[in-house]
């Protein structure tokens, strides 16, 4: 299946960017939020952006952009971590949707970092998740954890790219980008790194 013709990655951020302001600024504009936008969608989904972010629920990109139903692909796993799922759900995204811009969104103070940074046997399913953090922790050499919470981002990023050839494939494009990004829990400002 070839993928949908879909928004450049630079217009698909230029839209997030503005969705973020007006959620700084509490003017929402709440479109495509409604029954006339959940019947058009029946037929299929053409997402602008994927979002990879934290399950943390004070992290809502639908919110945080801005967004109405069916415009952002959203993966959420705690510490938006790159695991075999979410790569698989990103491909997907990529291969059949034609989407051309990841954002791969850290938080501000973000508790799975938090935990990652503190160590300790929490389980055999959140050490194996935590464990996808630690190359952050070491490449941070910081014991801040939302230094962390940037590298992990960003380390992410690529980690998308070398671990997946669907998406390597499509990192060659001029049309496609993956962005690390960072929201900021007070002012639900998101900055792209």
């Amino acid at each position: 299946m070839s993928p949908k013709k879909n928004l450049n990655w630079d217009k698909a951020l230029d839209r997030l960017k503005a969705g973020n302001k007006n959620f700084v600024a509490d003017k929402l504009n709440g479109d495509l939020q409604d029954k006339m936008r959940r019947k058009s969608l029946t037929g299929g989904q053409h997402p602008f952006a994927i979002v990879l972010s934290c399950a943390d629920s004070r992290v809502v990109p639908e919110l945080t952009f801005d967004t109405g139903i069916g415009e952002l692909f959203v993966i959420r796993v705690a510490g938006n971590v790159a695991n075999t799922d979410t790569i698989a759900s990103i491909e997907y995204a990529v291969a059949h949707l034609g989407v051309n811009l990841i954002v791969v969104m850290g938080h501000e103070s973000c508790g799975a970092v938090t935990a990652a940074m503190a160590g300790g046997d929490n389980g055999y399913n959140l050490n194996i998740l935590l464990s996808h953090i630690s190359p952050a922790i070491s490449a941070a050499k910081s014991k801040n954890v939302n230094t962390v919470v940037k590298k992990n981002a960003k380390l992410t990023a690529k980690e998308l790219v070398t671990r997946s050839a669907i998406i390597e494939k499509a990192s060659k494009r001029k049309s496609f980008k993956i962005v690390p990004a960072y929201y900021n829990l007070g002012s639900g400002k998101v900055n792209f790194i």
